[in-house]
This record gives structure tokens, sequence and C-alpha cells, in this order.
């Protein structure tokens, strides 16, 4: 209550009596200090929003925590002329098609829409990851607006059928939950990149903004020009953002139809590349998959330099290759062209993690879980990071934060065995053993051969104790084809086993 009146001035509740306060502290919510006080930084919102939960148990639970987060912000006093004029989430649309098959579709426009509006310099854009989390839910467009601290949000509803588009669009004012405006395109499947265009200008034009020349410019700079190509594409990074063995597999051949279709669509080359770096690492050790993945990687880069992804990619490929100095450059590279590119950070952390600097990753991940507020692989990694750094407040207090994340995304997605299996280790961790290990038993419910759910159950019975579960839980990811030696040489979680004789003869398998 202090911080929220330091930063505007007022109570965060109100009161005539001792009654109506009491009442207005248990029942009311307090109104953002961004619309009070519009130079402050949204993200500050966030942090005095939480502590003023009603429930304990969602407050910050350490001053370690509270610190943290707030020495994200700078010390500066904000410019308060380059401040955005208006901040917007965009929501992925509703599919609305007979068959309810599109909703990597909707996604795709919401993504390329989020894309071209980051680009304005008049706009302050939720990322993607924060406003996709609130797919299916029900809350209210005001509460929407609230979690994510913005003023207006974009939504609406595709239906595909055949060739014959209808999206329907609407712009809303959060605070009031009100219609600014709404619009309805009936169109053609190659009319899709017109389409994005066209909203992205109405939200521009909506807010008063005046693009520059590079800005109107970018509005309309497309990957592909084939429609049926850009369709394969965001099918493919769907599958792959499941990171598990099958989707990745589902991912390469979705790419490879883009490629098909476009031979010369730069990202669906570094989708490619992606997918044989996953199996190589994570799957499958043939060496085809290292050559595959470092040729597509190349291939991304010729056709479009200026690609981050691209770079990024390349950096993925190069790693896996054991050729670490050149995926460097190539990391820092993805970096310098797009700051806001979560995979350049997430990999090259990891990068950083298999070769044993534990700083740098530690740094790198620190800037992914920025970029991604709804991500809880960057959080709990960073996490063991910091305890080999033998840092424990930071890591209790990004292992708390990724396990809340972790909790979030299974409220709305209670099949990700991803989110089960690395909540699960954070929960260990933090000393909640049996809690834990449920988890871990529900991510194997869902895929009992995926191997690298595997290798972090062994890694979670490891923590816990479970010797001889978690040596058998290994032997089953490495007879699955986990053969990612530099990573289990440097995972802390594995320490409680590796002077066991059977630990020894698995690793002298792998080399």
């Amino acid at each position: 209550m202090i911080l929220y009146e330091l930063a505007t001035g007022r109570r965060p509740f109100l009161g005539a009596t001792g009654a109506e306060l009491a009442a207005a502290i248990l029942k009311e919510e307090p109104t953002p200090i961004t619309a009070l006080v519009q130079q402050l930084p949204r993200p500050l919102w966030h942090v005095v929003r939480r502590c003023l939960q009603k429930q304990p148990e969602r407050r910050f639970q350490h001053g370690f925590e509270l610190k943290s987060e707030l020495e994200q912000f700078p010390r500066e006093s904000p410019d308060v002329a380059s401040e955005p004029a208006a901040s917007i989430a965009i929501l992925p649309f509703t599919d609305t098609s007979r068959e309810k098959d599109q909703d990597y579709f909707c996604e795709g426009i919401a993504e390329e829409i989020i894309n071209a509006l980051t680009k304005i310099s008049g706009l302050e854009v939720a990322p993607k990851t924060s406003s996709f989390s609130f797919q299916g839910s029900s809350l209210d467009s005001r509460e929407i607006g609230r979690r994510l601290g913005v003023s207006t949000l974009l939504g609406g509803s595709v239906r595909k059928a055949g060739d014959r588009l209808r999206i329907i669009v609407e712009l809303i004012d959060a605070e009031r939950s009100a219609y600014l405006w709404t619009e309805r395109y009936d169109r053609e499947m190659q009319d899709i990149f017109a389409i994005q265009e066209e909203i992205a200008r109405s939200v521009a034009d909506a807010f008063s903004v005046t693009l520059s020349s590079d800005e109107r410019g970018s509005l309309c700079c497309v990957s592909t020009s084939d429609v049926h190509a850009y369709d394969f594409y965001l099918r493919g990074r769907k599958f792959y953002y499941q990171y598990r063995r099958q989707g990745i597999e589902f991912a390469l051949q979705m790419f490879s139809k883009a490629i098909e279709r476009d031979p010369g669509f730069a990202s669906a080359y570094a989708g490619i590349a992606d997918c044989h770096a996953y199996l190589y690492v994570n799957a499958d050790r043939d060496e085809a998959h290292s050559r595959k993945a470092d040729e597509a990687s190349l291939r991304a880069l010729e056709l479009d330099p200026s690609s981050a992804q691209a770079h990024a990619s390349r950096g993925v490929a190069l790693s896996i290759n054991g050729r670490c100095d050149e995926a460097e450059h190539a990391f820092e590279a993805a970096i310098r062209l797009d700051e806001q590119l979560f995979e350049a950070f997430y990999f090259y952390a990891r990068m950083c993690f298999s070769q044993g600097k534990l700083q740098r990753a530690a740094q790198l991940y620190d800037r992914a879980a920025k970029l991604r507020a709804d991500d809880y692989q960057a959080l709990l990694l960073m996490a063991q990071v910091y305890d080999d750094l033998g840092e424990p407040e930071n890591a209790t207090s990004a292992r708390r934060r990724g396990v809340r994340v972790a909790e979030a995304r299974l409220e709305l997605n209670p099949d990700d065995s991803r989110a089960w299996y690395m909540g699960a280790n954070g929960l260990v961790a933090l000393g909640d053993r049996e809690r834990g290990l449920e988890w871990a038993a529900r991510a194997l419910a869902l895929e009992p051969g995926e191997p690298m759910l595997l290798y972090n159950v062994a890694c979670i019975r490891s923590m816990a104790g479970e010797t001889e579960a978690a040596i058998d839980a290994l032997e089953q990811a490495f007879a699955r084809g986990f053969t990612y030696k530099e990573w289990v040489d440097h995972d802390s979680n594995l320490d409680a086993v590796r002077d066991h004789p059977r630990f020894k003869n698995l690793m002298a398998s792998l080399s």
C-alpha cells in the first residue's frame, strides 16, 4: 500500500468510514497506477498489483523476490515524452470454422499483427506469450486488460472454408469494456497478407499514430507471397513449440511442404534447421540430422541475411555441431537484429550452460524470461544456474516464479507435459517433494515414451533421492534417443547419481 501511494500520491483503497474502508479492501480492486500516472512503467503495476493480492499466497513470499522484481526497472526517471501513446494486447482469434481445425491459423494471424504493431514507435504492444495465455479464458475484457497492463484489446474470429475467409476484428477499450470499432473481411485466402496489413493500419489510425515511411513499409513486409506455403509454415510452427519428438516430426513435414510451395521461404528453412537440431540432440543421434540442420540454416541466411530468426537458427545448428564460437557470433547477430527475439536468448543460454559458462547463461536466461512473462522454461533453468553459482536467494526467487507460471499454464493447458515436468523439477528443488513427484507422474502418464521427458524425470528423481528410479528413467531416455552428453556433463540435477556404476556405464556409452 505504501508503494502504491509513493507511485500515485493516493491510497489504493478509500472509504469515508472504517467500515467502508474495510469493505473496499476486501472486495474492490485498486485502480491501476498506470491509469493514474501514465508515465510510470507498466511492468511496475504488475509488481504493485501482486503486492496487493487479497490471498496471502499470491503475494511475494520473500523480500528477495520483491527486490529482484524492482531491480528490473531503470534507475533513471522515465522520459515522459518517449512514453507510448497507447497500449494494446492482441488476443488469439477464435476459430469459428466448421471443423474447428484452424487454431494454428488463428494464432498465426494474431502473431503477424503483433509483429507489425511492435515496429510502430507510438504503440506499446503486449508480448505474444503474455496475451496468448488468455486463449480460451472466461475473464472479461476489463480483467484481461488489467492483468496485461494495457488499455485496449484486439480480438476477433476466423472462419475458413476452402479458400474463403471471413475474419471479424474487434478493437475494445479494456477499461470501459466498450467496442471502439469492428470490421469484417470476406475475402479469398490469397488476400490474407493484405488483410493483416489493413488491420495493423486500422489500429494505428484508431490511436492517431503517425507512421514513418519505414513503419509504413514494415506493415506490408511478408515472409512469403504464397499463402499455401504460409499456411503450412503456421502449422509447422504450432507443432514445433510442443517441444516433443512427435510434434517436431510433424513440424518438419509442414516446413518441408512450405518449401515445396515456395523454395525461397527463409523462415521455413529456419524451421527445418530447428527441427533437425532438436531431433539430433533429444531424440535421434543420426549425423544426417546435424548435417541437415547445418544446410537448412545456411540456406535461410542466404535467402534473408537480415532475419534475426535465421541467425538464431544458425546458432542452434552450429552449437549442436560443436562449433560454439561460430554459434556465439550467430546468436549475437540475431540479438543485434531483434532484441525482442526470445529464441535467440533462450537457445544461446542453453548453449552456454552446456559449455559450463554459468554466469553468461544466467544473464541470457534472465533476458529471455523478461521477454516472455508467461514462459516457465527460462525461469526454472535460470534457477538451477543460480544454484550452481552459489546464489540460493536468486535461485529460490526464480524457481517460485517459474512454478507459478507453470501452474498458470496448466490451468489453461492441462495436457502440456513439459509444464508438468519442468514445474515438477522446481517443486522438488523448493522442498515440495511429494507434489513434485506427483507432477512428474502426470507428465509420464501423458507421454511415457518421450525421450526429453524421461531425461527430466530422471533429474527429478535424482533430486528427490530416488537413485535407482532416476537411473531407470535415464536408461530409457538414452535408449529412446536422448544423447546430449554436453548437457548431462554440466547438469547438477544428476549429481546425486554420478558415482553410481550404472550411471558411469551409461555415460561411457555416449562417449
